[in-house]
């Protein structure tokens, strides 16, 4: 694990700002911040509904407007932040985890990508890999 870098804490700034100024209790609870390999950076926040499995989470949307601006730009470094419901007593937006299936998305488009995660002593950085460990993968090993 790495310690953050002021281009991190702008990431969740950046994620944080956009879930603050989106937030919708039981629709958009998670923003998320994602730096290309060329330092541009893009936000998004979750897209839920109705039928459960046709959410769409954070950083996906993030990754997806990354695609289709710029193609294969690889993702640096990307964070999601998730906003607390309005009956918690912790009005603070805090740093989250991918979900598995987002870890598999980060994998496939950059698996040299930096994640920030939260620990004990406050987020950190690992690698994807480090939160995927042996990656399915279609080819024969």
């Amino acid at each position: 694990m790495t310690k953050l870098t002021d281009k991190d804490q702008e990431l969740i700034a950046a994620a944080s700002e956009a879930i603050k100024r989106r937030y919708r209790n039981d629709w958009q609870e998670v923003g998320a911040s994602l730096r290309t390999r060329n330092g541009k950076c893009y936000v998004g926040v979750n897209l839920d509904a109705y039928l459960g499995r046709m959410a769409v989470c954070a950083e996906a949307v993030a990754l997806g407007q990354v695609i289709t601006e710029l193609g294969e730009a690889g993702i640096d470094t990307i964070v999601a932040v998730r906003h607390p419901k309005p009956d918690e007593a912790d009005r603070e937006v805090r740093v989250v985890s991918p979900c598995g299936a987002c870890r598999e998305l980060i994998y496939d488009y950059d698996r040299n990508a930096r994640v920030i995660v939260p620990s004990p002593n406050g987020p950190e950085v690992v690698q994807i890999t480090d939160l995927l460990p042996n990656k399915y993968s279609r080819e024969r090993s």
